[in-house]
């Protein structure tokens, strides 16, 4: 099956709210996503339009692109944050350098394997070396040091481990999420 790799549009908050509880409910979603599917679920429309239009077509701090498939239903979902040097928080520490942030990266089990991951991920790469401003010199991300199935994925589409960790969030074992990380290539 043929898919579209393309930007999320802010009216289609219902379609997003539908993929990310699908997500929340995976078995993986523990590893994968801070998230948990009965805060999400009880979140009011509001917080979906809200959500949606941060990383809709258009924004310059987001953006969430989703694969659609020909009969419009989406198969998978990847979501970039913007992370200027000195700027707020977002995860782990401030930003040292102008940079953006790979996060809710999620494929149907059914189109699993068929590289809708790896498109996915790409468009948000090349989302982030086209963006205006002064250029992003680093595209990043977590993965939960026990998520090998993601880390796997990171690696085949060129993030590398950069060495560092955080804590997991809200999780009492002292298991961390590893950052991995693309460079903005040189030349060219």
């Amino acid at each position: 099956m043929r898919y579209v790799i393309r930007s999320l549009r802010a009216d289609e908050w219902r379609q997003a709210r539908e993929i990310r509880l699908a997500a929340l409910q995976d078995p993986a979603a523990p590893l994968a996503f801070l998230d948990t599917y009965e805060n999400a679920s009880a979140q009011p429309d509001d917080f979906w339009r809200g959500r949606t239009a941060g990383a809709a077509e258009g924004s310059d701090s987001a953006r969430q692109f989703i694969a659609e498939a020909p009969d419009g239903s989406w198969a998978g979902t990847v979501t970039v944050l913007v992370e200027r040097a000195g700027g707020d928080v977002r995860f782990g520490e401030p930003a040292k350098l102008d940079q953006t942030h790979v996060v809710g990266v999620y494929v149907r089990p059914e189109a699993r394997g068929s590289g809708l991951a790896e498109a996915l991920m790409r468009a948000g790469v090349e989302w982030s070396w086209s963006l205006e401003g002064p250029p992003v010199e680093r595209v990043r991300l977590y993965v939960h040091e026990r998520n090998a199935r993601a880390a796997a994925l990171y690696r085949k589409v060129g993030f590398v481990p950069t060495g560092e960790s955080v804590p997991m969030e809200g999780d009492s074992s002292g298991a961390l999420e590893l950052e991995y990380e693309i460079r903005r290539p040189t030349g060219g």
